[in-house]
């Protein structure tokens, strides 16, 4: 059973920044897909980054030119660089890995920007 866990969550002012880190307890040099969801109050889960392994960034237009995704293959970790913060970029913020065959989330950390 492979283990997410996602740290860097709070409380920050708009226009601050914050930066997420998904710890892996499985190498992600084989994963093939990496990404961070998000899921607000009364709102679907949304894609928010994702990482195609040997392919491309994908970003949501929201968050498009403010936030980076990014994998360590030493530290085994995906990051979210979050910059610019708005508001509307309140929720619990979910990590995402998949294998061949295999597919894990993290348990969430709460991100929430103050006006």
């Amino acid at each position: 059973q492979v283990q997410l866990v996602e740290s860097g969550g709070g409380l920050v002012q708009a226009g601050g920044s914050l930066r997420l880190s998904c710890a892996a307890s499985r190498s992600i040099l084989s994963a093939n897909f990496m990404a961070w969801y998000r899921q607000a109050p009364g709102k679907q889960r949304e894609l928010v980054a994702a990482d195609i392994r040997g392919g491309s960034t994908n970003y949501a237009n929201s968050v498009k030119g403010r936030f980076t995704i990014s994998g360590d293959n030493a530290k085994n970790t995906v990051d979210l660089q979050m910059n610019t913060l708005k508001p509307e970029d309140t929720a619990v913020y979910y990590c995402n890995v998949r294998w061949v065959q295999s597919n894990y989330w993290g348990q969430g950390t709460q991100v929430t920007v103050s006006s």
